[in-house]
């Protein structure tokens, strides 16, 4: 059993991003990158399942510049054993991202696909469920927990109301959530292991993908700065708040 799992090189999390002074974008040039946090977990999900002898590869695959095989390095660290970089200098969309894992699952033949539930970035959630619709496969979004057998995996899923539990045929797609497990650390030993793993560059032109982008982007503009906090004393109060102002400053 093969797993594919898709993996975004971000912004670290712990940085605070800027935002352009002509407001095209948010500057990423000089900061600190790394693998999604939501993409991590999927990467330690799909290498504990090969641990357990069910799966048999596990592949990363990534979308971007040639510094992205950095953070596929880290996934190969954390026990992935081989890696595709689809090689490309401009930003893709959620639609863009899922043709491409598209193709590669075509080529690859994965029985499981794995990934985030998004991106730190965008923080939109739309690449898995594309995928899937586009592969006309099963999907299970936000996995707090899986189990795989033989043919069969069963995924629980956390909602408002509880925990919805899942059993589909393979192949799928389940995006993952922080539940489902902490992402082991890198130890020297296993990055030293990783620079000798396979790393597969394609060209995102050699794909024969329309690629376009469909969206465009007006304006970024910093976040507002949040008013303070006001204590109440009752519920009285917070009621005759609720009446007097304004919708705009509640």
């Amino acid at each position: 059993m093969k797993i594919l799992v898709a993996i975004k090189r971000v912004l670290d999390p712990a940085i605070a991003v800027q935002v352009k002074e002509d407001e095209s974008g948010v500057d990423i040039s000089n900061e600190k990158k790394s693998i999604n946090p939501f993409d991590e977990i999927a990467v330690e999900a799909a290498v504990q399942l090969k641990e357990s002898g069910v799966a048999e590869e596990v592949v990363v695959v990534s979308a971007g510049t040639l510094e992205t095989e950095l953070s596929l390095r880290d996934a190969m660290a954390m026990g992935a054993d081989r890696a595709i970089l689809v090689k490309t200098c401009r930003p893709l969309r959620a639609l863009s991202v899922a043709k491409i894992l598209q193709f590669l699952c075509k080529r690859e033949k994965p029985a499981l696909v794995l990934c985030g539930k998004q991106s730190i970035d965008s923080d939109q959630s739309q690449v898995p469920q594309m995928l899937a619709g586009m592969n006309h496969w099963p999907q299970v979004l936000f996995a707090s927990s899986l189990e795989i057998n033989q043919n069969t995996i069963v995924v629980s899923s956390e909602v408002e109301t509880g925990i919805e539990i899942f059993e589909m045929s393979l192949p799928a797609v389940v995006s993952v959530d922080l539940r489902l497990n902490e992402p082991r650390y890198l130890t020297l030993m296993n990055i030293m292991k990783a620079k000798n793993k396979p790393v597969e560059i394609i060209e995102s032109d050699e794909l024969g993908l329309d690629l376009k982008d469909r969206i465009k982007q007006l304006k970024v503009s910093p976040a507002q700065d949040r008013k303070p906090g006001v204590v109440l004393n009752n519920v009285s109060e917070l009621i005759n708040i609720l009446k007097t102002k304004p919708e705009k400053d509640q």
